[in-house]
C-alpha cells in the first residue's frame, strides 16, 4: 500500500471564520463541500468541519486522514494485518475512502482520489 500523505483533522465552531487562516497558513484555496449534515473546508494538509455537536463527536474518534493510492488496496493490506474495517469503502466528493480501526484501537480514514 502506497500512503501518499496525510491530513490533519480539525473540528471547528465557525468554520467561515476560520477558513482564511488556514487559506493563509497553507498558501492556498480552500475545496469546500457538504457531508452528512458537516460542513468541510479541505485546505492544504487541514480538513476543517463543522456542523452539529452529534456528528462532529463521531468525526473526533478519527485520528487523521491518510491519502492512498489506492483505497482497496489499503483495504486488504489493512485486513491481512489485523485492522478492522468499520466502514467503507464509499464513493466521497473528493475520491473514495474507508475507516478502519488498528489493532492498537486508533482509528484512521485512509482516501483516494479515484472516480468510481
Amino acid at each position: 500500500m502506497e500512503i501518499l500523505g496525510a491530513t490533519l483533522r480539525i473540528c471547528v465552531d465557525d468554520l467561515e471564520a476560520s477558513v482564511p487562516f488556514y487559506e493563509r497558513l497553507a498558501g492556498g484555496s480552500a475545496l469546500r463541500f457538504e457531508r452528512g449534515g458537516v460542513s468541510v473546508a479541505a485546505v492544504g494538509c487541514f480538513l476543517l468541519m463543522s456542523g452539529p455537536e452529534a456528528e462532529l463527536e463521531v468525526l473526533r474518534k478519527v485520528a487523521a486522514t491518510i491519502a492512498v493510492k489506492d483505497v482497496d488496496e489499503a483495504h486488504r493490506v489493512l485486513t491481512e494485518s489485523g485492522a478492522h474495517v468499520l466502514a467503507g469503502p464509499v464513493a466521497t466528493p473528493a475520491g473514495r475512502n474507508l475507516i478502519a480501526m488498528h489493532p492498537d484501537g486508533s482509528v484512521y480514514e485512509y482516501v483516494d482520489r479515484r472516480a468510481e
